[in-house]
């Protein structure tokens, strides 16, 4: 079935564009800064790193005292992956592939739906912490001294994938209109393939 084949397409990109978010998440690369040509200092959201050849890595210790750009990424990226992950479970249920709920179509292609939304509103709220970030970074490194600013690093991109990733998955899974239309289909061609019969 064309619309079970876009449900699998959409929850396999979502999931993906969960395990890159997280992926993402954890990265300590989300800015870098370069003291002299080997001297190099790697922070992300949850540690911090520096060294030559060999980096060593702290993590955290005072949220409080963290910038707020890093707080505020830290929440919203945990938000994202949560939300996901609830989604993840959402369209389990009302994927066509899967035996729950049936012989309820019309409420597994609602619940489908729902998971996707849910999958697009965490895609979304991905790709626009991670541009806030950016936005702060370039906004901190043109303000201060270029030598003793940091840059964004390839966290964001990887970020930005995730996002993209899991917003294109929702799109799919959520595409109730593409079912809709296969089932009208479907029913069409069993009643032209039995007809009623009109002799006495």
């Amino acid at each position: 079935m064309a619309s079970s084949g876009l449900q699998l397409l959409g929850f396999f990109l979502s999931l993906v564009g969960l395990a890159v978010t997280v992926a993402a998440t954890l990265m300590v690369e989300w800015k870098k800064q370069y003291q002299g040509k080997t001297h190099r200092i790697y922070e992300g959201l949850w540690m911090s790193c520096s060294g030559n050849e060999r980096t060593t890595c702290e993590f955290h210790q005072y949220l409080l005292k963290l910038p707020t750009e890093v707080q505020a990424t830290r929440g919203v990226m945990l938000l994202s992956v949560f939300l996901s992950a609830v989604a993840l479970l959402v369209s389990t249920v009302g994927m066509k592939c899967t035996r729950f709920m049936d012989g309820k179509d019309e409420s597994k292609s609602t619940t489908a739906m729902v998971g996707g939304i849910m999958f697009m509103v965490a895609g979304l709220l991905t790709l626009i912490i991670t541009s806030w970030y950016v936005k702060m970074i370039v906004q901190i490194f043109n303000q201060a001294h270029r030598l003793q600013s940091f840059e964004f690093g390839n966290a964001v991109f990887v970020s930005w994938a995730g996002g993209l990733l899991t917003m294109a998955g929702g799109a799919f899974l959520g595409c109730r209109r593409c079912s809709q239309s296969q089932s009208k289909s479907s029913n069409h061609f069993l009643s032209t393939s039995h007809p009623k019969s009109n002799y006495v």
